[in-house]
């Protein structure tokens, strides 16, 4: 039986220490290394160690009460949200770590949430009891208070067995439970079985506490979690193969390595491996090696079973969170980066060059989006943070040689239209073919893009219309307010038409960017920008001069919820004006208030026109995203202007034809 845990927090809540004792309790490392000394374990790359923090999720095995697990130590930075959550998929349960200190601070909420929206069974520890202003109850009576009331102290549990008020604690959740407990009382074997599946379905979140520094509480916690962690795993070792992706990474001879946890059927080497391509049809790549990590040290291994977290060399197609072999599909990863950047490099340095180095970069972390725009040859890339942009700098120098540096951050908008719109686009350069219709709808806000067909199949047949929705997923398209990216749109088709010996797949991608931009010309757009939710709480004197600075920073907040000190604001607003309040709020309540920041959605533009106007995009000359048709004359084609395009275009959707 295999298991897979990971630990997650917010930085400096002893994340990486607590998986140093976990590693050494079990006899997986013969000594404690420590975040302070640069000796940790999981944390091996230079740039970790330096910086104290944990930059890339590592792994480890350790075996305890005869279960084998693995081990997955997670960034707590807000800045690698993305590393982290890209881990999450393939955890069979989790550990949310707070340090009894701070309490829960604005990446504990983040980890939460993201667990919940994968529905990882989760465990909680308190550290740093030992702490001068440790409080466990009241960082307990938080976590009832904020997240669950679910979340019970299980101290209560000894080598499997609960006192009767822990016990008492799981009637108050589980009505079946509690009718058992006043027919029979208290029954180890029901309880445990109770509690096990009330974990898994999260309906439970035990607590435990502890001091992983010193070691303490970190027996009690292995005991109880191979205790509660006990459902059986259903996976088949002889079926079919199937895998999720968590991590892509190059070593040092730059092989690419498909980091991924076989969920059912075995891997061997020298196996095809079904992945999605680039435009996300199945195809097979083979996979020339397999290694079984722990740290930065591998040893090659023959084959992976149901359970196994393995590298895989070889597959070049792979993306993080998809899904390989048996029934593939793309992985959707719901951390969204807020700023971008532009990537500043000596312009002796090939552009080429440095645009293939953070393609690569990219292929590791797919939220860096890197964008080239030819016309004025600029190189950007989308961070959560300005901490990402040291670490990335630091990289491309260590690995590449490549000096740079980044312009300021902005806040990434994005684009959307007010009312739906007809766009039309064809491509019939001399031997080619294709023409396509799309209906332009706004859709409610943060679905993205979505796509659907209303032509029917005998106009125009299942494998064109199929080749038409890749397109539309496959490129980030933009908007003609700013360059920024589309969203929150339903592509519907409504026509299109190809010939019988013509046309090739490449021919409806180029009908489908125009008719898509020719819809969008004609669009009215709204502009976006990221808004965050926030929650202050400060002195009851300084509510009011708060209040005012919210309004002033464009705002809305409820009604404030006095105590008898103190007093909590929550609201929402543009992240653009609420970032840097942290470093206003600090010396106003000489470091007594704390604010907490999430991401909360997107929202029309408070200031769109400054916006647009400092911007200067020029969606004329935007010549890699043109929303002119190509038609073909006399054995050769023409270029036709948008405006002109219905006019020569041959199917006519409003006439049914």
């Amino acid at each position: 039986m295999k298991r897979t845990i990971g630990v997650l927090a917010h930085v400096d809540a002893g994340k990486t220490t607590f998986c140093e004792q976990l590693l050494y309790q079990t006899g997986a490392l013969r000594e404690v290394g420590r975040v302070d000394h640069h000796t940790a374990y999981l944390d091996q790359n230079p740039i970790e160690r330096e910086r104290g923090i944990t930059i890339f999720s590592d792994q480890a095995p350790f075996c305890y009460d005869g279960i084998d697990w693995f081990l997955v130590d997670t960034p707590g930075h807000a800045d690698f949200s993305g590393e982290m959550e890209r881990a999450i998929p393939v955890l069979d349960c989790a550990v949310l770590l707070l340090s009894c200190v701070e309490g829960i601070q604005s990446h504990t909420e983040t980890a939460w949430n993201l667990l919940e929206r994968y529905h990882v069974p989760t465990l909680i520890f308190l550290n740093k009891t030992d702490r001068t202003g440790a409080d466990p109850e009241k960082t307990l009576q938080e976590l009832e208070r904020r997240f669950s009331p679910a979340c019970i102290d299980f101290t209560g549990l000894q080598n499997g067995r609960m006192t009767e008020s822990l016990a008492e604690r799981l009637c108050e959740i589980d009505d079946g439970l509690l009718e058992r407990y006043l027919e029979s009382g208290y029954e180890p074997d029901a309880w445990r079985t109770a509690a096990q599946r009330m974990l898994r379905d999260r309906r439970l979140f035990p607590v435990f506490r502890g001091a992983a520094l010193q070691g303490e509480g970190i027996l009690p916690f292995l005991s109880a979690l191979c205790s509660l962690v006990g459902w059986t795993d259903p996976a088949d070792a002889s079926a079919p193969f199937a895998g999720r992706v968590y991590k892509i990474r190059h070593d040092a001879q730059q092989n690419r390595l498909t980091f991924l946890k076989v969920l059912s059927g075995t891997l061997r080497v020298k196996e095809e491996m079904i992945v999605l391509s680039g435009d996300g049809e199945p195809t097979s790549e083979k996979v020339n090696e397999l290694r079984a990590y722990s740290g930065s040290k591998f040893l090659p291994v023959a084959k992976a079973e149901p359970g196994d977290l393995v590298a895989a060399a070889g597959p070049l197609s792979t993306r993080p969170g998809d899904r390989v072999g048996d029934s593939p599909e793309r992985g959707l990863l719901y951390t969204e980066p807020l700023l971008s950047a532009r990537v500043l490099f000596d312009p002796a340095f090939p552009a080429r060059t440095v645009i293939g180095y953070f393609r690569l970069l990219e292929s590791e972390d797919p939220l860096l989006h890197v964008r080239w725009d030819a016309g004025v040859e600029a190189l950007h890339v989308r961070v959560l943070g300005p901490i990402q942009l040291e670490v990335l700098r630091r990289v491309c120098l260590d690995r590449f040689g490549l000096s740079i540096s980044f312009g300021a951050c902005e806040v990434l908008y994005t684009e959307t239209i007010a009312a739906p719109v007809v766009g039309c686009g064809h491509f019939e350069p001399l031997r080619h073919y294709a023409e396509v219709y799309l209906r332009l709808s706004p859709a409610p806000r943060g679905s993205g893009l979505r796509f659907q067909s209303a032509c029917p199949l005998d106009q125009l047949g299942s494998n064109w219309q199929n080749l038409i929705r890749t397109h539309v997923y496959e490129k980030e398209h933009r908007g003609t307010l700013t360059g920024a990216p589309l969203t929150d749109v339903t592509v519907t088709l409504l026509a299109g038409r190809a010939h019988l010996k013509h046309t090739e797949g490449g021919d409806f991608r180029e009908a489908v960017y125009r008719a898509l931009r020719q819809g969008l010309f004609q669009a009215k757009g709204i502009l976006l920008e990221p808004y965050y939710h926030f929650q202050i709480e400060a002195g009851l004197p300084l509510v009011g001069r708060i209040l005012s600075d919210l309004q002033r920073l464009h705002a809305e907040f409820e009604p404030p919820q006095a105590g008898e000190h103190s007093a909590v604001i929550q609201g929402r607003g543009p992240a653009v004006t609420l970032m840097d309040y942290p470093l206003t709020l600090g010396p106003l309540t000489k470091g007594r208030g704390q604010i907490r920041l999430r991401f909360d959605g997107y929202e029309p533009c408070h200031n769109a026109e400054e916006v647009i106007a400092r911007i200067g995009y020029d969606r004329e000359h935007d010549v890699e995203n043109t929303p002119d048709s190509v038609f073909c004359s006399h054995g050769s084609g023409f270029p036709v202007k948008w405006q002109e395009a219905p006019r020569y275009m041959h199917c006519h959707p409003e006439k049914g034809v």
